[in-house]
């Protein structure tokens, strides 16, 4: 998606050397034209089409398995895929720049033998707020309750992060099944809810810098590209009382893919230096190859070491895992929110 939203598309859908890409909304570097300079140097042509949540994006794929070749899915719903058939194994051979990533994102919960996904991007939840409306310091997840702030608070339109960050606010881990944690969880999103200005996702940047709301559950890259464009009025945090998510954006072929090759050299091509530099530079969330992470520390040494998006403990931090069981309960946990 290009930063004035629009979507790209490089070529008619049904020419055959077509590589179908679905991606989250401004999450590739287009003043570069990242994607135009792989189908140069392949000769496929590129369809790209985004997307906003990691749900909207299952609900399409399970409406037809067959539309696109790589995905973007983030680390739980790249696991519910994986299990439910959706995402190929892939051949690293085809991948050779897999070298450049960062070992500590290798056996994870979502991939633990590291078959199917490949990292593009991590970071961090947490709460972006307006200074000049918030002056006391953020330890807990509380203050996005607090009735001083009715009205100018912003949450995600994300079933997964809203319920983690009422379930990390009752001191909950935010992969609990315990049908007391999530019926007490259900009941501080629905006290919520009157507080609340609007559930958003990406919009939450510009509405920030606008100075619509005073705090806003945001991830740690969309906050932190709009803390460093207007350093003196907004500020991130993470409630360090009470703990976060800390996730990782992975990049997937899908199963049905008839492209499978090249679609693991687009992987390979993402994983270039110079091209995750770029994508890293533009998107602004943290990059899990060493090489572009130290040319970012050239390029904007105040992001790259940035402790909110590199954080080096995330001990307080817990990545979500997907289940049947989880899927499910939160699944209608969120509807059951919404509807009230």
């Amino acid at each position: 998606m290009h930063k004035d939203g629009t979507v790209h598309h490089y070529a008619d859908e049904s020419t055959e050397k077509v590589l179908k890409i679905f991606n989250w909304g401004d999450y590739i570097n287009t003043d570069e034209d990242v994607l135009g300079q792989f189908a140069e140097k392949t000769g496929y042509k590129i369809v790209y089409d985004t997307f906003d949540t990691n749900e909207s994006m299952y609900a399409k794929l399970k409406a037809d398995p067959t539309g696109y070749d790589v995905i973007f899915p983030s680390d739980y719903m790249a696991k519910r895929m994986i299990e439910e058939g959706y995402i190929s194994k892939l051949d690293f051979d085809n991948i050779p720049n897999i070298s450049k990533i960062d070992k500590k994102f290798t056996g994870l919960s979502y991939d633990p033998t590291d078959e199917y996904t490949v990292p593009y991007m991590w970071g961090t939840l947490g709460i972006l707020y307006n200074k000049e409306m918030v002056t006391e310091p953020i330890k807990s997840w509380d203050i996005l309750w607090d009735e001083k702030y009715a009205k100018q608070i912003f949450m995600l339109d994300s079933s997964r992060d809203s319920i983690a960050v009422a379930l990390k606010k009752l001191g909950y881990s935010l992969n609990t099944t315990d049908p007391d944690e999530l019926a007490a969880a259900k009941a501080e999103l629905i006290r919520q809810k009157p507080l609340v200005l609007a559930y958003l996702c990406d919009e939450i940047k510009d509405k920030m810098l606008n100075s619509e709301a005073a705090l806003a559950l945001s991830f740690a890259g969309n906050a932190l590209e709009v803390v460093l464009e207007e350093p003196d009025l907004l500020g991130y945090t993470i409630p360090e009382d009470d703990g976060t998510n800390w996730f990782v954006d992975v990049v997937c072929v899908m199963e049905s893919s008839k492209h499978k090759k090249t679609a693991e050299e687009f992987i390979n091509f993402l994983c270039e230096t110079e091209i995750a530099t770029l994508n890293c530079d533009y998107i602004r969330y943290s990059t899990p190859q060493v090489e572009a992470l130290e040319e970012m520390k050239e390029i904007d040494f105040d992001f790259a070491t940035n402790p909110y998006a590199y954080p080096e403990d995330v001990s307080n931090m817990e990545l979500y895992i997907s289940s049947n069981e989880i899927n499910k309960k939160y699944d209608r946990l969120w509807l059951e929110v919404k509807a009230k």
